[in-house]
């Protein structure tokens, strides 16, 4: 396993890299666009040159993003995982789930009560589906994304 740590500017053109390659499941930004989400986050990792990248919100955070705002609505507080990716070379490492296991710790020493997050269903993510229930997610609404064509279902995780 490799080890995390936050972003550092030196990191930004990979980690756009990494998103725009990505960017069906995770939405394509700009360069431009995908620092300004990296400084609004809340929690932000990544790991090795080009393996991965974890960007979180909690319920404070300035994103404009209907499913974020779903969970706004839904919950008081909480720590929404907006992307997190794998590079293909990485894939099979446990990087990914290293990544939530440091975001479950970090949000418990905050107190924060539940990790959120979105999976496609249409088009179907079978692989993020398995793995977000193997680390106890549990799906609590769904939504079409109006413009984008995809489905979601909304996910949580009390801690």
């Amino acid at each position: 396993m490799l080890a995390l740590r936050p972003i550092e500017k030196n990191d930004l053109e990979w980690a756009h890299a990494l998103n725009e390659e990505y960017a069906l499941e995770l939405s394509s930004l700009s360069a431009s666009g995908f620092e300004e989400l990296i400084e609004k986050a809340t929690y932000v990792r990544v790991t090795g040159e080009d393996a991965g990248l974890l960007v979180t919100y909690d319920q404070n955070g300035d994103y404009s993003s209907v499913n974020f705002k779903w969970f706004c609505s839904t919950y008081d507080r909480f720590l929404y995982v907006d992307r997190v990716v794998v590079s293909q070379k990485a894939r099979g490492q446990g990087i990914a789930r290293g990544f939530y296991d440091d975001l479950f710790e970090f949000a418990r020493t905050k107190g924060y009560e539940r990790v959120v997050c979105e999976v496609n269903s249409d088009p179907p993510n079978p692989a993020s589906d398995a793995f977000h229930a193997s680390l106890g997610f549990k799906v609590v609404g769904e939504a079409e994304l109006e413009g984008k064509g995809k489905t979601v279902r909304y996910m949580e995780k009390s801690l």
